[in-house]
């Protein structure tokens, strides 16, 4: 279900039910794209049903879906139809239209071709934790989280966040988890792993499908690269990739998570339960090997309870 995931950490003082949640996402649920609209956000039913709840909650766990749409009009056709425009200018007046012409005829074209272009769509899940008092994105970059972020503090009076902050870098200990080859308790180094020099040069070196307990991966280290990216697994039941920006990418559960379980339709409050009672305690205990929180601007201390 949560493929990745970008961490928040909420304000404690703040207190919605999840009926006050409801009707203020309402106020922006998400409406197809008009004929002559670029894009359209908004949320729809984590169910995937017509006219279900916007916001769902799994054993005290809130979940949300994020809806992007857009319009995919490439370049070169737009393109086309201005060098149409221009060429029937100069027929008419016999004069070309310089740059600001061109533009308001690119404005034209795109108007005009809007209503005939195909709409690609992307969802995000989001899953609000109110007792860790934790928000979660479902998010391929910080880009993308921060737009549905935004969209989400416009329409929940009073709520605060602030990216989770961790007492100790991940680049730092990702880099001693590698080079002593000493992961965290609970879990265990995979075989992937991104490297990065910080000088001008901005080398890289990867590695995949290879183990990585290996004297040539030190001596990276110690000549100045630094990890940006580490596959791991967690208690052997989650694997995901860790990124120096504290983002967890690439997540799966592992054989056992899902035993007994049914994979078919009606299995949503199922998945979001385990997924979400897995991925829990994998964040406290990744915060735990992080050195804890941080004090944020919200004023949250630390702490990995």
């Amino acid at each position: 279900m949560i493929k990745n995931a970008i961490v928040y950490r909420i304000a404690e003082q703040w207190r919605m039910d999840l009926a006050q949640v409801e009707q203020s996402l309402a106020k922006g649920a998400f409406v197809e794209c008009g004929a002559t609209q670029k894009k359209s956000v908004g949320w729809v039913p984590p169910r995937g049903e017509e006219h279900g709840l916007l916001v769902e909650s799994i054993g005290g766990q809130w979940m949300l879906r994020f809806m992007n749409e857009a319009k995919v009009l490439p370049g070169s056709v737009i393109a086309r139809k201005v060098d149409e425009k221009a060429a029937l200018i100069e027929q008419e007046t016999g004069r070309k239209p310089g740059k600001k012409e061109r533009r308001e005829l690119k404005e034209e074209a795109e108007l005009d071709l809007l209503p005939m272009t195909f709409t690609k769509r992307a969802s995000m899940w989001v899953w609000i934790d109110p007792s860790a008092h934790l928000l979660v994105v479902d998010a391929s970059s910080q880009a993308k989280a921060d737009e549905v972020v935004t969209m989400l503090v416009e329409a929940l009076p009073g709520i605060a966040v602030a990216l989770l902050d961790t007492a100790e870098s991940p680049q730092a200990c990702m880099a001693f988890w590698l080079k002593e080859q000493e992961p965290p308790v609970g879990f265990s180094i995979d075989r992937e792993c991104e490297l990065k020099s910080c000088d001008e040069a901005k080398a890289v070196v990867r590695y995949a499908h290879h183990p990585l307990d290996i004297d040539e991966i030190r001596e990276h280290i110690e000549q100045g690269k630094l990890p940006t990216k580490l596959a791991m697994s967690w208690d052997d039941r989650v694997s995901f990739v860790l990124t120096d920006q504290l983002h967890i990418k690439k997540i799966g559960l592992l054989d056992g998570v899902f035993d007994g379980q049914k994979q078919d339709d009606s299995g949503f409050d199922a998945d979001v339960a385990i997924t979400t009672g897995e991925l829990q305690k994998l964040i406290q205990d990744l915060i735990a090997a992080l050195g804890g929180d941080s004090q944020t601007e919200l004023g949250l201390q630390g702490g990995a309870a």
